[in-house]
């Protein structure tokens, strides 16, 4: 069967590709490594060096990211983060991947670019270790395995079983998704789908009469989990850094966390707004015409969801496995819309000016509601003015169903829709890049950023090259601080980490808490900086989340350490 392809499709996905080459590459070095990231990162820079360390349970990350530091001869913040942008900006090709009648081509060419813009993904892609490799590898795995290209399949698999902790909800959401979806498929059996884009036969179930799985296609998976994981045999620690995934995933069912579920909610509805609704909507119009892709999709997306409001030690870069059904039912619903004729373009592009002009209005006058107190007259008013400019926007649909057509009305209010949400997400794919700056937290960012690691990096330098000459040359004792992000912000420095200082050996700088001060208080001179910097969004009132929403302000505490140099290497001693 021949599906209809958008013209210019190829040029279409090298547009997505570049899109998301470019939001994942620009300042992706600006933003410090918070510990999270650090650890790892150094543990690649110490196999780069030849050094012997025992390994997280992220070991495609470490060995990769170890090639690129011998490569480049040192470790920075930006090839520290490269291999996972460059991972997830290759992640829009995989709808490309799918047999066409897993994933047609439009609603594929349309995932292609959510994928590509996406807050969630982008945010993951310039994070040291973070789960874009799971999601990547197994998605490759699994289009490598539609296509009966096992060979391909095996070494994607392989490569997602080094990916680190984050394979297992993943898989643990799949399997639970898979047992509910053959229990339904057992009540349903008799009842093939009615909907226009799904099929009885078009699930996510392979046919058993077309995967034969040839036991040579696990050549490739045993050669490349020992390759990959093992640096070519020059870092055997690999593999057992894979297993420690397990109890690591394990753990994270013992720990709490700070993170409550509303927020989890509220990340979805403010970050990814559009694939929401489209998600939404296609989930109703599935469920009640039975489409079998629509309903494993709702399943994946509902399971994998309950999975991170469960999970005690839950964080917002849990929600990367719910992203992938989101986007996916997102992009199929969007599909439907797209089928305007000529002779009705006019119609349509009148209705979708009007529905962004009252998005605008309604965006607008919801935004200058944070600077009026709640319980003002001006407020009362604004927030009103909400209300009826949205209900202006329902009945004005309405109106055009009524007076041109239900067909115009659709395709304008979903395209109006689609321009004014997707611009709203598109400023939340900008910040969570982090393009912004560290003013203007996301929920999305990893926790604890260093805030001022290289203004203390350079004071570092610039004191050890005015009293040794040198710029790297003064030894670092860092006292009582325990943070992988410190000792990578002073990683070309000679470091020691103690929880005593020696008052004999007189180091040339100490980096203690604020509240400790060096033996040898006297002989040193001080500086506080600002460390791991955190929003209080715990402690948010309704009126803090507007603020933030509109204008991403959100009072943020820190950390205070001090960097005390010896006195003898300023110029006046």
């Amino acid at each position: 069967m021949t599906h209809r392809h958008f013209k210019y499709a190829g040029w279409l996905y090298a547009l997505a590709f570049l899109l998301a080459l470019a939001l994942r590459l620009i300042q992706l070095g600006a933003m410090p490594l918070t510990d999270a990231e650090a650890a790892p990162a150094l543990q690649a820079l110490r196999i780069a060096q030849g050094s012997v360390t025992a390994l997280a349970p992220h070991p495609f990350y470490i060995l990769s990211t170890a090639v690129a530091f011998f490569l480049y001869g040192g470790g920075t913040d930006f090839l520290a983060r490269l291999i996972p942008a460059l991972i997830g900006s290759l992640l829009v090709f995989a709808p490309l991947l799918f047999d066409e009648k897993r994933l047609r081509p439009r609603p594929g060419l349309i995932l292609a670019f959510f994928i590509a813009l996406d807050p969630g993904l982008t945010s993951l892609s310039r994070q040291a270790a973070s789960p874009i490799f799971a999601i990547a590898f197994l998605v490759f795995a699994a289009a490598c395995f539609d296509k009966n290209k096992h060979g391909l399949a095996g070494f994607f698999a392989a490569l997602f079983l080094l990916s680190g902790p984050s394979i297992w909800p993943g898989l643990l959401g799949l399997g639970i998704t898979w047992a509910i979806f053959q229990a339904f498929n057992i009540r349903r059996a008799s009842q093939p789908s009615t909907g226009d884009l799904e099929s009885s036969t078009s699930t996510f179930t392979f046919q058993p009469s077309t995967f034969k799985l040839d036991p040579s296609s696990f050549i490739p998976f045993i050669i490349t989990l020992l390759a990959a994981g093992t640096l070519f045999f020059i870092v055997p620690k690999g593999l057992s850094a894979a297993l420690s995934s397990i109890p690591a995933y394990i753990n994270s069912w013992l720990s709490p966390s700070n993170v409550p579920a509303t927020r989890v909610f509220i990340s979805l509805l403010f970050y990814q707004p559009l694939a929401f609704l489209l998600a939404f909507i296609a989930i109703i119009r599935g469920w009640v015409n039975g489409g079998r892709r629509i309903i494993f999709l709702s399943i994946w997306f509902l399971v994998s969801l309950l999975l991170v409001i469960f999970l005690p030690s839950r964080q917002i870069a849990d929600l990367a496995w719910t992203l992938v059904p989101l986007l996916v039912l997102a992009s199929i619903e969007l599909a439907r819309n797209v089928n305007i004729y000529p002779e009705e373009r006019g119609e349509v592009g009148g209705v979708i000016f009007l529905t962004v002009f009252i998005w605008v209005f309604a965006w607008l006058d919801f935004s200058s509601m944070v600077w009026y107190p709640t319980n003002s007259r001006e407020y009362v008013i604004r927030f009103w003015l909400l209300i009826g400019s949205l209900l202006l926007l329902v009945v004005s649909l309405i109106l055009v169903a009524a007076g041109w057509s239900i067909r115009t009305a659709k395709f304008g209010g979903v395209w109006g829709l689609v321009i004014a949400l997707g611009a709203l997400g598109f400023g939340g794919t900008l910040g969570s890049a982090g393009l912004r700056g560290m003013a203007f937290p996301e929920l999305w960012w990893p926790p604890s950023i260093p805030a001022q690691a290289h203004l203390l990096e350079a004071s570092v330098r610039e004191i050890s090259n005015l009293g040794v000459g040198d710029d790297t040359a003064a030894s670092v004792v860092i006292l009582g601080v325990n943070s992988p992000a410190l000792e990578w912000t002073l990683r070309e420095h000679q470091v020691q980490v103690v929880e005593t200082v020696d008052a004999a050996s007189s180091p040339y700088f100490v980096v203690t808490p604020f509240e400790m001060d060096p033996a040898l208080v006297a002989a040193y001179r001080g500086q506080d900086f600002s460390w791991r910097q955190t929003p209080v969004w715990e402690t948010t009132l309704p009126a803090d989340w507007v603020r933030w929403i509109t204008l991403r302000e959100m009072p943020q505490t820190a950390e205070t350490v001090i960097l005390w140099a010896r006195d003898d290497l300023f110029l006046d001693k």
